[in-house]
């Protein structure tokens, strides 16, 4: 594997090697190529049927330490398509057949195209994994929400008190912003699913037999199950990155409200003395080496933290795909990997949130309904009865507190009996279902 060790050498960075997704799709493209060579007959078949078999034998799993180079290289991903081309051919040799790694198995093809066209398959079935984790954990918050729809709270704008919620409508809200995500990240395969293979270093198609630029797409098509289709203007996918970007940009807006969820959790799970204490989230591991029995709230920790690398990811997307140069962007092994790292680590994030965070927490409504109790909401109700300013006067005269703000209006004399009891019926009822 001469190219593969030149680019080992070249690129020693010791850090990953390029993300097997990546890997075994491009291992797909070069199955589909030698397929549709068979199929013409512009091709051997003794070497056809080698490259076949070589690439059954790949994707079955059995071959991954053949695939050494760095996720970070130079050349637009050149030695991860040569690692691919040298790896089918040290597979082929083991089965006693011989190809070359240029004239065959890269045949009619460049990495301009390859690469790409992997990239796009390895995201949509990726894509497809986390829609539907997103799907399954919005399920979960809905159950929350319907579980949780009687128990009242307080309800808090910028950390302060403000107006009577139920708990049930707070998971409500997070399942709406879990469903978006899930809609966006399902719609925008759409855009994933246009390839230019066949379109070689450029997107014009030179070098490449003619025949074999239309039929390679639709072997590909049923080889990998995707509908995928030939771009209608090659050369624009091999310039341009920005449907990178925009898949990017989709799994940030779930790190956000994933990041958001976690936050929340946090603050309502904080205590259990000091904190809020409204919910539980299930106790995992020790949280303390000094502190017995302390719990920390390590699920929502490690989603914000997924979160916070994907935002980062999406920032070496951005600017890699900004800086591509006329026909070609050099810095795709950078999105790829980032790109991969980000569908992957997300999917699992998702899963664990939903199986060890929300589907295990416990509402304390004991606790949620003292903080209601002790809040300033009951003063809401009379701004429509006394005005705003009126209002506020009886809150400063009061320190906030709702059992002195009750005492307050019985004693001065201002409510006729019972309007009292009917003001705090409304700050129990004032959440809407």
């Amino acid at each position: 594997m001469t190219e593969t060790y030149k680019a080992v050498e070249n690129f020693d960075l010791g850090g990953s090697r390029v993300n097997m997704e990546l890997i075994y799709a491009m291992t797909e493209v070069k199955k589909a190529c030698a397929m549709t060579h068979l199929q013409l007959k512009v091709m051997e078949a003794e070497k056809a049927e080698a490259i076949i078999q070589a690439c059954d034998q790949i994707l079955e799993g059995d071959c991954e330490d053949l695939f050494v180079t760095q996720a970070l290289q130079g050349g637009a991903g050149t030695s991860t398509n040569m690692n691919v081309n040298e790896a089918i051919v040290l597979v082929a040799a083991e089965n006693g057949k011989k190809v070359h790694p240029l004239d065959d198995v890269n045949r009619d093809q460049s990495t301009n195209d390859v690469y790409p066209t992997a990239l796009r398959i390895a995201c949509v079935r990726l894509v497809r994994k986390l829609s539907e984790a997103c799907a399954q954990l919005q399920e979960s918050l809905q159950q929350k929400e319907n579980e949780y729809k009687d128990i009242r709270k307080l309800g808090r704008t910028q950390l302060m008190d403000a107006m009577p919620i139920t708990l049930g409508q707070e998971f409500g809200a997070y399942a709406q912003s879990i469903a978006r995500d899930r809609w966006r990240i399902y719609k925008v395969e759409e855009r994933l699913r246009q390839i230019s293979l066949g379109g070689t270093a450029v997107g014009t198609g030179s070098s490449a037999n003619r025949r074999y630029t239309y039929k390679v797409i639709e072997v590909l098509r049923e080889l990998t199950g995707i509908g995928l289709a030939r771009a209608e203007y090659p050369m624009d996918l091999t310039q341009n990155q920005d449907i990178f970007v925009e898949v990017s940009g989709l799994l940030k807006a779930l790190a956000v409200n994933l990041m958001k969820l976690s936050s929340d959790l946090r603050l309502m799970n904080s205590g259990p003395a000091g904190g809020l204490g409204e919910i539980h989230l299930q106790k995992l591991q020790r949280g303390s080496t000094i502190m017995p029995g302390k719990v920390n709230p390590v699920i929502p920790e490690m989603v914000t933290q997924v979160s916070i690398r994907v935002m980062a990811n999406d920032s070496a997307i951005t600017i890699c795909a900004a800086n591509g140069n006329l026909e070609l962007n050099p810095f795709l092994p950078l999105i790829a990997d980032s790109l991969l790292e980000s569908l992957q680590i997300l999917t699992r994030a998702v899963h664990l949130m939903r199986e060890r965070c929300i589907e295990t927490l416990q509402a304390d409504e004991v606790r949620c309904q003292e903080h209601l109790e002790r809040s300033m909401t009951l003063i809401n109700a009379l701004v429509p009865v006394i005005g705003y300013d009126e209002a506020e006067k009886i809150y400063e005269k009061c320190e906030g507190n709702t059992a002195k703000i009750a005492i307050y209006l019985e004693e001065s004399g201002q409510f006729q009996p019972g309007e009292i009891e009917k003001l705090i019926n409304y700050q129990k009822e004032s959440t809407y279902s």
